[in-house]
């Protein structure tokens, strides 16, 4: 008779993640829902900086995909893993350091962000000395979880567990690769990798952090948590080997289809489109094998809420892989990016992928460590359905935003002009739709109120079992039977399978930005080009600072709809000294890379001040701290030599005089607004300054027809 060891599950653990991932969710929703209306309601900022769209967006979406998701996935992983491995975690001091260190993290994102101090690369805006703390965060939450596999008392790894495996090493990978950059001082960093280069890296970065922060492990939870509940297997195993390998395989080569038609080399585009149609194949796999693990218990899903939110859940997950790779065609992608259009899809994966399995994840796990019930059945039921309902309120509206949006850009009238030259015409027609999205938003952020009443009423009514205790054999060494299932062998082991991942994910990165950094060709030179004066680089500083890049782009496509309204299309060989690029994703205003020269110096600043004065109707924010903050050359000559060093071609020395350089071009914009009899106590001192000079920079190194743009 085989001894039985007795241990216990570490449940405090969980249940600390459990509660950080509610917490943050509503801090997360509400800026969301603030930023929302204010893209309606401008003025809703109270003319505090901290709190302008430009700054609040990458905090809710900090807040969203790795304080609520983030920790999400923790609550599902410690959990799934002890029970998979019939073991307690590796090391419960490693337990709490990885989840104090997870929310110190979260904690300064939700402090610097609002200040202005980011990086600018989408989902990655965090300033150098965060990302090291992620890096080293993120590591001990690898040991630990390694720790666990390599003490476990069962001998085959589940399917859940390779999912958690590829997460690690990938985001890994993706983390460091994406944030190698040059400190200017603690709280300024300036990117080794340039314009196009930096667009590829980033995003290789972006698409793959939503492949494998918001998808692979949410999957694993999947294939835990979707059987648990069911109390059914898993339909189909050999389905489930088959869509891990070729997710991961597959999903790191799908980068580039967010920069489909911009100044990327045509190769690395086509390799985007092809790998991302690819995608539907493995991600259709994985969501039938989750819905077909329901066959036999439909009946009870019609009355069980937790069932309903991963039914919905993973139907948000199908449709979302299949609308990623559709929006990769390139007929497609004309139409819908820079579009509204790309924010539903986004959320669709968001609020019914994530938010939805992390629902039902939680009404499924809090009875069960507090020894309980849960509360109200009803209530649950409740939430499902405003959820839902908010889900569509959110969606629809976009989705219709987005066609109208494009469909007016490209309008010609029939003699060749465009119907729509005024770009704000454009805006205007889809403010109805903006609110109906705000309000989606507000149904959605509602049914999360009432699943933290229903399962604070659970918790109360039991009590937390820290350490729940449970019993196994030792694990036997295993010998592997001459007619054993050829995958057998790797989930026995985990090195080789962290090793195998690790491979087919770097083929991908390898393939493409490998040649992108070697190869020049990729990146043709255009003699004209010069680095940014030292009050340009300032200037441009606060336009990242005001996240200017959340509403504008950078990229002017060659569609003639786009040439005929902002000029010449973008070359590649333009943005050489742009650390970080800025071409953006979404265009609620006007792309801006050909504005330099198209309006005098007074416009710009007349515009800052009280956008409705040069544009009525405008939804964007007034700016009056340019006008009375003084611009901070401190590291104006450190900033100019980390971007010497990195090969921009400033003289030698002249560091040393970039700051009267700055004072010099400066006086030339206040002379330029004095012609228009716009005169300001000391503003030569004055951030607008800066911020005028970069913006008549751009697109003028290249000569081009700007005028009735």
């Amino acid at each position: 008779m085989t001894n039985l060891e007795t241990f216990s599950y570490d449940n405090k653990i969980v249940r600390n993640f459990a509660i950080a991932s509610v917490v943050f969710g509503i801090i997360g929703m509400l800026v969301g829902i603030t930023a929302a209306f204010e893209l309606v309601f401008p003025s809703l900022n109270l003319g505090i900086p901290e709190i302008t769209y430009g700054r609040i967006r990458p905090l809710h979406t900090n807040a969203v995909i790795f304080a609520f998701v983030g920790n999400g996935i923790f609550t599902g992983v410690y959990y799934s893993l002890q029970r998979l491995l019939k073991t307690r975690m590796f090391s419960d001091l490693l337990s709490n350091i990885h989840f104090w260190g997870w929310q110190l993290i979260i904690l300064a994102a939700a402090i610097t962000l609002p200040l202005g101090i980011t990086s600018s690369h989408e989902y990655a805006e965090l300033e150098w000395p965060i990302d090291i703390a992620i890096a080293l965060v993120w590591v001990v939450f690898g040991i630990n979880m390694f720790g666990t596999i390599l003490k476990r008392r069962e001998n085959h790894l589940y399917v859940a567990i390779w999912f958690y495996i590829a997460t690690w090493i990938t985001v890994t990978v993706l983390h460091i690769f994406n944030n190698i950059q040059m400190p200017v001082h603690l709280f300024k960093s300036v990117y080794v990798f340039s314009g196009v280069q930096d667009a590829l890296v980033q995003w290789w970065y972006g698409h793959n952090a939503v492949a494998f922060f918001l998808t692979t492990p949410y999957l694993g939870l999947m294939y835990y948590f979707m059987p648990k509940a069911a109390n059914r297997p898993v339909y189909s195993y050999k389905l489930s080997i088959i869509h891990f390998w070729a997710l991961i395989f597959i999903y790191i080569w799908a980068g580039p289809h967010h920069l489909l038609y911009t100044s990327l080399p045509d190769w690395a585009q086509s390799l985007g489109t092809v790998f991302s149609i690819m995608l539907i194949a493995p991600s259709w796999g994985g969501m039938l094998n989750g819905l077909l693990t329901l066959r036999g218990v439909w009946d009870k899903v019609r009355t069980d809420p937790i069932l309903k939110f991963f039914v919905v859940a993973v139907t948000a997950y199908g449709m979302a892989t299949l609308e990623g790779p559709l929006l990769s065609i390139k007929s497609l992608n004309a139409i819908t990016h820079y579009t509204d259009w790309t924010v539903g899809h986004v959320h669709i994966g968001a609020l019914g992928w994530n938010g939805m399995l992390t629902f039902g994840m939680l009404y499924w796990l809090i009875p069960r460590i507090y020894g309980t019930k849960l509360y109200s059945v009803k209530l649950a039921n409740t939430h499902f359905w405003i959820g839902t309902l908010g889900i569509l309120f959110y969606a629809i509206p976009l989705y219709w935003a987005g066609w109208t949006q494009s469909l007016m850009w490209k309008q010609f009238t029939p003699d060749g002009f465009l119907q729509y030259g005024n770009f704000l015409e454009t805006v205007t027609q889809i403010l109805p739709m903006y609110m109906i999205r705000a309000i989606g938003g507000t149904i959605y952020f509602v049914g999360v109120i009432v699943m933290v009443y229903n399962l604070m009423k659970t918790a109360f009514s039991g009590k937390l079992i820290a350490n729940q205790e449970a019993q196994s054999a030792p694990r036997e060494v295993h010998v592997a039977h001459k007619n054993e299932y050829w995958h057998k062998w790797i989930e026995r082991k985990p090195i080789q399978m962290l090793i195998v991942s690790a491979v087919l994910i770097l083929i991908g990165g390898i393939v493409e930005i490998i040649p992108m950094m070697m190869i020049d060709k990729n990146v043709p030179k255009i003699a004209s080009i010069q680095p940014y004066t030292p009050l340009e680089i300032e200037g441009r500083d606060i336009y990242i600072r005001e996240g200017c890049v959340g509403c504008h782009s950078q990229m002017v496509r060659p569609f003639r709809s786009e040439t005929e309204r902002y000029g010449e299309y973008s070359k590649s060989g333009e943005y050489i000294y742009d650390r970080p690029f800025l071409w953006g994703s979404k265009r609620t205003g006007p792309d801006l890379h050909r504005v330099g020269g198209k309006y005098p110096d007074s416009w710009h600043y007349n515009h800052m001040y009280d956008p409705t004065s040069m544009a009525p109707g405008s939804i964007m924010p007034m700016y009056p701290w340019l006008f009375e903050n003084d611009l901070d050359t401190k590291y104006t000559a450190a900033k100019i030599k980390v971007h010497q060093s990195l090969g921009a071609p400033y003289p030698d020395g002249y560091a040393d005089k970039a700051v009267a350089d700055l004072q010099t071009q400066a006086k030339k914009v206040v002379a330029n607004l004095a012609k228009d009899n716009i005169k300001q106590e000391g503003i030569e001192n004055k951030e607008i300054v800066a911020l005028i000079a970069y913006l008549q920079r751009l697109g003028t190194d290249i000569k081009v027809d700007n005028q009735n743009k």
